[in-house]
């Protein structure tokens, strides 16, 4: 690294700096998962972990060291020693909270849980995925810290840290509209199916609602004003599909769950389902060129949703489907050339960049009857 010439010297103490420093926040929030796995730690996941646990606390220690070595490349190759100083501190702190071979302190079982395990991992496991796959296969040309990408991992902080929490007030609505009509037979003999002929069945029902539903937030100004947020990138990458307001990512979630709540499905299935939708949604926001030339028409792709991102005229309102493309074919909103969109973005206007602004930003326009667009 000393023998880089200025500028990618420069370039790479601030990526060293930066990831030290992401590293560093996940090291720390992971030892409070270690901590007080009964607060923290998604309840139905907790017999898993107790199973792997010499795995998870050599992956917390292999990070904690990444992070002090990132932090010390860092402050060799920046004047500015303020991120690679800030993740050498917070591995630090991780070290001083137990480190690798950090206890639970007993608070008592809870009925839910902050689910910040999950925000951790997935954090951590995406990152090391998508950072090195969009590298060497990137369809457009940006940075990999790209303008707006704080903003989007606030997002993806607020829709995560709190799974469980946002997922249990989004399955109230379904509960109570559905728990008259629900027979509990009926719920017996669905969940009596295979778990492959489940998942198949869960991921038909789930994406048909939320096709109707992603597609109401775009022709109904009001809920438009919200889902605009996650239009208003730019840039696409993996992080990028994080960028959702609260309000959108709450209804989206409640309708996900009525088809979910009223057949009664098993949790196998639906935990696989969960999974895969979760590694999906990124990867088709993902700034990777892979075509998936007969794939692209059976299942979503990069491709498929980036026609959907885009600005350019012959893709607005096109391609709303979540997982399955015989949606939009069924319903005439497919699109999906022979070629990639070139700009991405809302078209009559752009909201904020920032998150606080972003979360405001859709009751103001909405107050001052800006027209919609």
């Amino acid at each position: 690294m000393i023998l880089l010439k200025p500028a990618s010297r420069t370039l790479w103490g601030k990526r060293t700096g930066v990831s030290a420093g992401l590293l560093g926040v996940l090291c720390a929030l992971g030892e409070l998962c270690f901590l007080l796995p009964d607060l923290l730690v998604t309840k139905d996941a907790l017999p898993f972990y107790k199973d792997h646990i010499g795995f998870l606390r050599g992956l917390l220690q292999t990070t904690i060291l990444a992070t002090f070595v990132l932090g010390a490349a860092s402050v060799l190759m920046l004047r500015s020693k303020v991120h690679g100083l800030l993740g050498i501190a917070l591995g630090s702190i991780a070290l001083l909270m137990g480190g690798s071979e950090a206890e639970p302190v007993e608070v008592g079982r809870r009925a839910i849980s902050a689910g910040l395990d999950y925000l951790v991992l997935e954090l951590l496991v995406l990152g090391l995925v998508f950072v090195p796959l969009e590298r060497l296969f990137s369809l457009h040309e940006q940075r990999i810290f790209r303008a707006g990408w704080q903003t989007d991992l606030k997002h993806f902080f607020v829709s995560h840290a709190g799974v469980q929490l946002i997922s249990l007030a989004s399955m109230v609505p379904a509960q109570a509209l559905f728990a008259s009509s629900v027979k509990l037979e009926f719920q017996q003999a669905v969940a009596a199916q295979p778990y492959w002929l489940q998942f198949l069945e869960i991921l038909l029902a789930v994406d048909l609602v939320a096709y109707w539903v992603h597609r109401a937030f775009h022709k109904i100004p009001v809920l438009w004003n919200f889902h605009a947020i996650h239009h208003s990138s730019r840039q696409l990458d993996w992080l990028a599909g994080s960028r959702m307001h609260v309000v959108d990512v709450f209804l989206t979630r409640a309708a996900g769950f009525l088809p979910v709540f009223l057949l009664g499905f098993a949790p196998p299935p639906l935990y696989a389902y969960i999974a895969l939708v979760s590694f999906h949604a990124v990867y088709i926001h993902s700034n990777t060129r892979w075509r998936w030339p007969v794939l692209r028409w059976i299942i979503t792709t990069p491709e498929f949703h980036h026609w959907h991102h885009t600005s350019d005229e012959e893709g607005i309102d096109k391609n709303f489907a979540g997982m399955l493309p015989a949606l939009d074919v069924a319903f005439r909103s497919a699109h999906q050339p022979d070629y990639w969109p070139k700009n991405y973005g809302t078209v009559k206007f752009q909201p904020p960049e920032s998150w606080f602004g972003q979360l405001i930003y859709p009751f103001r326009r909405h107050r001052s009857g800006t027209p919609y667009g």
